[in-house]
């Protein structure tokens, strides 16, 4: 009976391995749930530090567009600056350069001396006229004299004739001789007509020697020096210059501009337009339309139209790159505002296949979803709906930014 008793007791016993492997189910469980707070606990935290921590952008505050203001840019074109009044500064005649006064970039006036002739052919032909003419004036002078003479002696014969003291033959001398007399002045005197012809003309190729501006500007280009012989006809295959220098009338600036054949009728005289120099990107200059030249270029299917530039000074250059848009404008009698605001035309991005601006509330942002208007205006874009005035826009968020976050104005 014992030994009974002893076997049964010995199947009761649980064995080491039999408790470990009841034990394993209970351990994997409790193992799941530490590493599910541990990693609770990390996201709990990082979203406190995220939160905690606000992002810092860039604001602008939205405005409402003004009242009749034009509208946006109708269309680009890029074109050169231009000058209506340049020449290339030559001599009337043909000659040896003695002296050049000029440099490229010296202002000059209109007659200002630009250069000076070999004159010495020139001067010595001055004086021959001057004293020819001189010799003529005197020459006048003996006539009329030799006419007086003959005229007092007329009236005397003509005395005696009447007292029967001399024959009238005499008389009829004397008046023949006064008529001669009197010819002969009159020859003399256009004789001297004709040396003061004589010597204007010298006076004017003398004058040809000094080469002067024949306007006020800039000189642009030396074209010769001293020694060298200038012409103003082509001397072809020779050493002859046929220009001094180039001098532009600064005040006279304008762009020609081409434009596409296509969008030409959108162009109208007197339209309003932005002009930007390529070598200075932030400066626009106030414009208009001056006229649209009528003649296509038929190779680049573009239309030449000329542009006023309404504000000028040192930095306008002739042939510089300028890009030009025209504007829309809108009419002056109007008096409402375009509906809506305008923000910066990077405040606009893309979230989710629509178009959205974030502003600044209690210190979030608030994704607002925008449908923006076509037009921009100096890089401002006009929202008619969503966005109120003075609201703080972030510019160019940055696209881990997401509704709600906490954010902060980036100081100026």
């Amino acid at each position: 009976m014992s030994k009974i008793d002893s076997n049964l007791l010995n199947e009761l016993k649980i064995d080491d391995q039999q408790r470990e492997d009841e034990s394993r189910p209970s351990r994997k469980l409790w193992t799941a749930l530490i590493v599910a707070a541990i990693l609770l606990a990390i996201g709990a935290g990082g979203w406190w530090f995220l939160n905690a921590q606000p992002l810092t952008v860039q604001t602008a505050s939205a405005v409402a567009p003004a009242a009749g203001a034009s509208a946006g840019t109708v269309l680009q074109a890029t074109g050169y600056i231009t000058a209506r009044r340049k020449a290339t500064v030559s001599a009337q005649i043909t000659g040896t350069l003695t002296e050049v006064l000029i440099e490229e970039g010296d202002v000059v006036k209109k007659g200002q001396v630009l250069a000076r002739l070999e004159d010495s052919a020139l001067k010595a032909s001055l004086d021959t006229a001057e004293a020819n003419a001189s010799t003529a004036k005197a020459q006048i002078a003996q006539a009329e004299a030799q006419l007086s003479q003959a005229q007092a002696d007329v009236r005397r014969l003509d005395t005696l004739v009447a007292r029967g003291m001399v024959a009238t033959q005499a008389a009829e001398q004397a008046r023949t001789q006064a008529s001669t007399y009197r010819a002969e002045l009159n020859a003399r005197r256009r004789a001297a007509e004709a040396a003061l012809a004589q010597v204007r003309q010298a006076k004017v190729n003398f004058d040809y020697t000094v080469i002067r501006a024949p306007f006020a500007g800039v000189i642009t280009e030396k074209a010769a020096q001293v020694g060298e012989i200038i012409s103003p006809l082509s001397a072809g295959g020779g050493f002859t210059r046929t220009g001094v220098g180039t001098i532009v009338d600064m005040d006279s600036l304008e762009v020609d501009v081409d434009v596409n054949e296509a969008y030409i009728g959108q162009v109208k005289p007197d339209m309003p337009c932005e002009s930007i120099l390529d070598a200075y990107p932030d400066w626009k200059i106030p414009s208009h339309v001056i006229a649209i030249v009528p003649s296509a270029d038929r190779g680049k299917a573009t239309v030449k139209v000329r542009v006023a530039l309404e504000q000028k000074d040192v930095r306008l250059v002739p042939d510089m790159g300028v890009r030009v848009s025209f504007l829309e404008r809108k009419s002056e009698s109007t008096s409402t505002s375009p509906q809506g605001v305008l923000v910066p035309a990077q405040a606009i991005v893309s979230r989710n296949g629509k178009q959205v601006v974030f502003v600044i509330a209690e210190g979030r942002a608030q994704q607002r979803i925008v449908t923006p208007a076509s037009q921009e205006y100096s890089g401002m874009k006009r929202v008619p709906e969503g966005i109120q005035p003075a609201d703080r826009v972030i510019v160019s968020p940055p696209e881990t930014l997401a509704d709600g976050a906490r954010v902060e104005a980036a100081k100026d």
